[in-house]
């Protein structure tokens, strides 16, 4: 375990918005978590991956301990490779190592910023795949029972974004490792966008890795270049009626069926519609090239943030009658927290 001497949070989350923690732990192994998270240690704590989906609103008056579990193991089953990946490890620089080794299934999620440890939070997704399609178990660190648990699938109660860790382990559970299982018997999948242009013919596990960190890298800034913190808004799901209603007065609207009866939009498509690409406030910015990103393009205050993401909520609500919810999570002093709670302060 490493205590760091700065608290400057800015190189630990790609919004680079400048906040400070309490404290800054690296916890690089299963004992570290235990002693941090045991029954002398009561002070609050935020764990933390690459910090490629957080949003720091002010200081935070947390310790905040970096996630750096590492490790990889593969088994094989007759059907299937069943992978055990470390919370720490690195997401992208995962998906490329499944391909190279031939491990193949994940390749749509190719270049999905984060640690593998947070990819079960969101329920991280890309091109018509999902961690729910292949995750076999997750293991997380109950702090109450200081023992590790194994959830299944289905446990995880994994949603779109959405999962368990973000409801009622939120506060009671550290994932420590992540077992996924990926089909011997491999299929592609190019039923969505870019990838339907591979379909002609036979296409590699490769091929569609290299074609989806093409789109990605075409479509979305570097945050090493431009802060930024991936998609900042979850595409809306709204009823049929409601979809109905917007194709007739835009045909063209994209459009995608979901659970429920419900259907599901492009939530950049409809901040384009508003006119709001490279909308600018103070130092934060809609990103030109794709409405969904938000950008910290000149030492933005979180202020910054906050007024555009708002701006962004209104004017899509208000042309579109589709309420926004940011796929980022927002962190104040204390812990979690939403726009509208930052908002209405």
């Amino acid at each position: 375990m490493q205590v760091l001497a700065d608290t400057l949070l800015t190189p630990f989350h790609t919004l680079g918005i400048a906040a400070k923690a309490k404290k800054i732990v690296i916890a690089e192994s299963l004992d570290d978590i235990a002693q941090l998270w045991g029954p002398s240690n009561q002070d609050a704590k935020l764990i933390l991956g690459k910090g490629s989906n957080v949003f720091f609103a002010e200081d935070l008056d947390v310790t905040v301990v970096l996630n750096r579990l590492l490790g990889k193991a593969v088994t094989e089953s007759d059907l299937h490779y069943h992978l055990h990946i470390g919370g720490g490890e690195d997401w992208p620089a995962f998906v490329a190592w499944t391909v190279e080794n031939g491990f193949n299934g994940l390749e749509n999620m190719a270049l999905i910023p984060g640690c593998v440890g947070s990819a079960p939070i969101q329920n991280i997704g890309a091109y018509g795949l999902e961690l729910k399609d292949v995750c076999e178990y997750v293991d997380a660190f109950n702090i109450g029972t200081q023992q590790v648990e194994r959830l299944s699938a289905a446990q995880c109660r994994f949603g779109y974004r959405d999962s368990i860790f973000k409801h009622e382990y939120q506060h009671s559970h550290i994932i420590v490792a992540v077992g996924l299982r990926l089909a011997k018997q491999w299929t592609p999948l190019l039923n969505y966008g870019p990838l339907q242009s591979l379909a002609d013919g036979e296409v590699t596990a490769q091929q569609i890795f290299e074609r989806v960190c093409q789109v990605r890298m075409e479509k979305l800034p570097d945050p090493n270049v431009i802060g930024n913190a991936g998609s900042f808004f979850k595409n809306p799901l709204v009823t049929a009626e409601l979809a109905q209603t917007l194709l007739l007065a835009s045909p063209t609207m994209p459009h995608f069926p979901a659970a429920n009866g419900e259907v599901k939009l492009a939530a950049g498509w409809l901040i384009d519609q508003c006119g709001l690409k490279g909308l600018t406030v103070g130092g934060a910015r809609v990103h030109p090239q794709q409405a969904l990103v938000l950008t910290n393009i000149n030492s933005a205050s979180a202020q910054d943030l906050i007024d555009l993401a708002q701006h962004v909520v209104d004017a899509v609500n208000a042309k579109f009658g589709v309420l926004l919810e940011h796929e980022v999570r927002f962190y104040n002093a204390q812990g979690e927290t939403r726009l509208e709670a930052l908002v209405d302060a």
